[in-house]
């Protein structure tokens, strides 16, 4: 119980902002391990948003404008890692002309045209599909959105191999099988527990598909896998669960 407890920790200072202990400028012993903890700790981002947003719909605040505040609450508690990979992996892909020139666009912490339209989509397809969702159904959404988003980054980080012989993705270590599939068997759970049976397994399929779609991308463009990547794969899993669910679920 303690190794759980100590991987929970661990998720919560790498996921989020929030004050949690752990080595300055070094990767916790333990931070492989920990992967099988990201859907939990997805959960409980997912949880705080959609409390958020249901809070400030139940003020009078029009769904739009309560669905943009929630989103932005949650780039602040996450620091905007995930969004800062998905934007980096845009400028990357779409500027870039051949594999050295996309990973150095890639390391380039400046916005760039393609990184900047990326997010612009994402966002108003999230903040689009979150209005949609009706009150029932906005915290366990962001639940399982959340949650999927982040189950599905150990297996790709197991699955793909290093696009650079440096960087944070290859410093920090691959998950084994058995972490990959906690995770992603956590994942799961939360979804089929917030949703409906057919809701979750829906949800959990775009997450893999989405999942796949990054994949084969990354090994096109860059030959695999880098921190940017898996945390532009849990924006493009996270935003098209929110617009699966939203249609599936948005009253006529």
């Amino acid at each position: 119980m303690n190794e759980w407890f100590d991987d929970f920790k661990t998720a919560v200072a790498f996921l989020t902002r929030l004050p949690m202990p752990h080595p300055d400028g070094a990767i916790p012993a333990n931070f492989v391990r920990a992967h099988r903890m990201f859907p939990v700790v997805g959960a409980l981002i997912g949880a705080v948003v959609g409390l958020l947003c249901l809070g400030l719909r139940s003020v009078g605040v029009p769904d739009l404008a309560a669905a943009a505040l929630a989103l932005g609450a949650s780039a602040i508690m996450t620091g905007a890692l995930h969004e800062d990979g998905l934007a980096d992996v845009a400028d990357g892909f779409g500027g870039g002309r051949n594999l050295e020139s996309k990973l150095e666009i890639m390391r380039d912490s400046r916005l760039g045209t393609y990184g900047a339209m990326i997010l612009l989509v994402s966002f108003a397809a999230k903040l689009s599909a979150l209005a949609a969702v009706p009150d029932g159904y906005v915290i366990p959404s962001l639940i399982a959105a959340h949650a999927l988003g982040r189950g599905i980054l150990p297996a790709m980080s197991l699955n793909l191999p290093y696009a650079r012989k440096d960087g944070l993705a290859r410093n920090a270590g691959q998950p084994d099988a058995a972490t990959a599939a906690i995770a992603g068997g956590l994942a799961l759970l939360i979804a089929l527990l917030s949703l409906s049976w057919s809701n979750g397994f829906y949800a959990a399929a775009m997450a893999g598909l989405s999942g796949l779609g990054i994949a084969w991308l990354a090994l096109r463009q860059v030959g695999g896998q880098t921190g940017d990547v898996l945390g532009g794969a849990e924006q493009v899993a996270e935003t098209a669960i929110l617009v699966l669910l939203a249609a599936r679920l948005a009253q006529p």
